[in-house]
C-alpha cells in the first residue's frame, strides 16, 4: 500500500508561483503513475498532470506551458505552478495509480489564486 502527502498550497496573486510536492511513502515497486487532480468548489475533480514510469509527462491543455510535473527515483512528485490565475484555484490532490489499477488519493492542499 501506498501514502501520500501533499505540501505546498497557498495564496498567491495572479501571475505568481506555487511548487506543490506529494511525498510518498509504502509500496513503491507497486506505482505506475503518479498524478495531480484538482477539485474547484462545486465541480468534479479533474486530472492536470501526469507522469508515468518512463519520466513522461502529460497535461491537460489548460495548464500546458504553465506547469511542470516532475519526480524523483522514490516517486515524490512535485507540480511547478506558474502564470497562475484565479481559474486556477482549486483543492489540488495528489494520485498514485498501482500497477493493478488501484488508485490512492492524498489529503489534497489548498490553492487559491486571487488578489
Amino acid at each position: 500500500q501506498v501514502q501520500l502527502v501533499e505540501s505546498g498550497g497557498g495564496l498567491v496573486q495572479p501571475g505568481g508561483s506555487l511548487r506543490l510536492s506529494c511525498a510518498v511513502s509504502g509500496r513503491l515497486s507497486s506505482i505506475a503513475t503518479m498524478a495531480w487532480y484538482r477539485q474547484a468548489p462545486g465541480k468534479q475533480r479533474d486530472l492536470v498532470a501526469s507522469i508515468a514510469q518512463s519520466g513522461r509527462p502529460n497535461y491537460v491543455d489548460s495548464v500546458k506551458g504553465r506547469f511542470t510535473i516532475s519526480r524523483d527515483d522514490a516517486w515524490n512528485t512535485v507540480l511547478q505552478m506558474s502564470s497562475l490565475t484565479p481559474e486556477d484555484t482549486a483543492v489540488y490532490y495528489c494520485m498514485a495509480v498501482a500497477l493493478g489499477g488501484r488508485r490512492t488519493w492524498g489529503q489534497g492542499t489548498q490553492v487559491t489564486v486571487s488578489s
